[in-house]
């Protein structure tokens, strides 16, 4: 049975752009809703639920002042790191491909959060905040994505194939939907093993629209696998707007026909996700079965690229296929603001300590270009590497 979760915005979190320090607290706010956790409040065919124990604890509660400024951190690291990369591909200083994850912070840091350092993610072309929340190395994957011999894959992967076993990166993967079904491998793996890892793999809307999902929930439904499916609903297929090409809105729906549980999830609330995603890493661990979450969201740039884009400035506009209004809207909703001011509000960190963080955080990012820049290139003979031998084959002259 599918529970969607629908947020409740507080006074604290519309007066967040406005700097007002007026207005009740968010989590005070959404206990007199009834809500099960920040930002949370289930329902069911359209009726609220308003137990709050129905659905177990609270987990967000559960979080320590550390965490919570942690995963402030890696927002900041995904945001800044994105916008870097923005900014390098406009003044020729990237050559390739990049899917810009701005917009998205909130469900890479709020799924990684509920998870181990053992358990496994399996991503997608729009990954590089996957990465990062799951502990990925700004500089490594920077070297990487400018092509150079010391980054994660050695210069083999580029932007779209970045890996890290160590800590339990799968991959992010170019083929739209791929990932569904290297996670649920990968659930069938911890299952044969026998341990009490879980396997989560993100994918945008249009991951749903091929073989390779479908695979994946069916196997997970039908063995119980340890799977979490998550799809990143940022409104757009490449160019084309998803309400043109689905005949519902909630694509979690698309859980019930194969007997899992879905759930619906504002994307842009980091603990909202991180609650959802905690419940759906139990459920697993305890042989639960698979959930597939949907985190609705709106990424900020273009499909691929900077097209619409300026140096120093958020967002893409004049894209033609949707309007500036619209992404000004969410730009208002800004999640991670709008985190910023509930940590403020609830004394987790001052404004002082906010900055300070965005200064070092600012810091690292820059740290990470320097590292890449000076990084080598690879060695025309290391293209021979890896591939059927090992070690070089040497080359022929014709």
């Amino acid at each position: 049975m599918k529970e969607e979760v629908c947020v409740s915005e507080s006074k604290h979190v519309v007066a967040a752009e406005k700097g007002d320090k007026t207005g009740v607290s968010r989590r005070t706010f959404l206990k007199g809703l009834g809500a099960i956790g920040p930002g949370t409040i289930f329902f069911s065919a359209g009726i609220a639920r308003q137990a709050k124990g129905q659905y177990g604890p609270t987990y967000t509660d559960g979080l320590s002042a550390e965490q919570l400024t942690a995963m402030y951190t890696d927002m900041l690291k995904i945001r800044l790191w994105e916008s870097k990369i923005k900014d390098l591909i406009l003044t020729g200083g990237f050559r390739g491909v990049a899917h810009l994850y701005v917009g998205q912070e909130a469900i890479a840091v709020g799924v990684c959060n509920a998870l181990r350092k053992d358990d496994y993610i399996a991503s997608n072309h729009r990954g590089h905040g996957h990465l990062i929340a799951k502990g990925g190395d700004l500089g490594l994957m920077l070297a990487e994505i400018t092509h150079k011999a010391t980054g994660y894959c050695k210069g083999y992967g580029g932007s779209l194939h970045i890996t890290d076993m160590s800590l339990g990166i799968l991959g992010m993967d170019g083929i739209v939907g791929t990932a569904h079904l290297f996670g649920a491998g990968a659930a069938y793996g911890i299952k044969v093993k026998g341990t009490d890892q879980v396997a989560v793999s993100f994918g945008g809307d249009g991951s749903l629209q091929n073989s390779f999902f479908s695979s994946a929930a069916n196997a997970a439904a039908a063995w119980k696998l340890p799977w979490i499916g998550v799809i990143e609903n940022n409104a757009f297929q490449i160019w084309v707007r998803s309400s043109d090409v689905y005949g519902i809105q909630d694509l979690a729906r698309r859980a019930d026909g194969y007997g899992i549980e879905g759930r619906v999830v504002d994307g842009n609330d980091v603990l909202s996700v991180y609650n959802v995603a905690k419940y759906a890493a139990e459920k697993a661990r305890a042989g639960g079965g698979p959930t597939i979450i949907e985190c609705k969201t709106y990424r900020w740039y273009d499909h691929y690229g900077a097209g619409g884009a300026k140096r120093g400035v958020d967002g893409a506009f004049r894209l033609g296929y949707r309007s500036d209004r619209e992404l000004r809207d969410w730009m208002a909703k800004d999640p991670i603001p709008r985190f910023r001011k509930f940590l403020v509000n609830e004394k987790v960190m001052t404004e002082q300590r906010a900055d300070e963080i965005v200064a070092e955080v600012t810091q690292a990012v820059e740290d990470a270009v320097a590292f890449a820049k000076a990084q080598p290139v690879p060695k025309p003979e290391d293209g021979l590497l890896n591939v059927f031998a090992e070690g070089a084959v040497p080359l022929h002259k014709s």
